[in-house]
């Protein structure tokens, strides 16, 4: 396969949209967090995100609403807004022997702090891994958009993430961010022990008087 070092949004735009089939599981109470966290020990990788309900007005924080985590076939949406971070998910977060993975780990972890604290342990930040194939680009949507031709959506970004009852295309969005994680990882690994994949070419900028001078 021919990797794009970067890409457009123009480009994404014209690429099918990304969906997730699996399960999809809230979580607002502890006891259901609890079950869910014992299930999710059961797995060797698990992908994380998480979502804050917007601020429009300058000043106004919120802590952070929703975690996120996710399997190959399942996505369990932790609503921290109702349950804050209980036990059961700092000790999976804290698991040295469960891989998590995510992008931009640095800013969830840094709301999620502001919940409870907790020693985060065996996660792969994708951000670090993304350059070492050459590619140049650092979100979710165009990191997949390069290794899979498919968009994810960012619609549901905004939305309230604290409402009473989240909406379906608020999970679906929720769980395919958690859920990409993991195929991105995976994608990644495979090409980097096959190298079975080739650079787009980068482009000859050209030279500008002052350079040739330099020359």
């Amino acid at each position: 396969m021919v990797l794009k070092r970067k890409i457009t949004k123009e480009e994404i735009q014209k690429m099918p949209i990304t969906t997730f089939d699996g399960r999809i599981i809230v979580i607002q109470t502890e006891e259901d967090a609890i079950k869910a966290v014992a299930y999710l020990k059961t797995f060797p990788i698990l992908g994380i995100d998480s979502e804050t309900r917007p601020s429009f007005n300058k000043g106004q924080t919120h802590k952070v609403a929703l975690l996120q985590i996710s399997t190959d076939d399942s996505c369990f949406l932790f609503r921290l807004n109702m349950i804050g971070l209980p036990p059961a998910l700092i000790s999976l977060l804290e698991d040295t022997h469960i891989i998590k993975v995510g992008l931009s780990l640095h800013d969830d972890f840094m709301m999620l702090h502001k919940r409870a604290s907790f020693n985060q342990q065996n996660c792969v930040e994708l951000q670090d891994l993304i350059p070492q194939l050459g590619i140049r680009e650092l979100s979710l949507q165009k990191i997949y958009a390069i290794l899979f031709g498919e968009k994810i959506s960012k619609s549901q970004r905004l939305s309230n993430w604290e409402a009473e009852i989240l909406s379906d295309k608020q999970k679906v969005y929720a769980a395919i961010d958690a859920w990409a994680c993991i195929q991105v990882y995976r994608q990644l690994l495979l090409l980097k022990r096959t190298s079975n994949y080739d650079l787009e070419p980068e482009l000859q900028e050209e030279q500008s008087p002052n350079k040739q001078q330099l020359s």
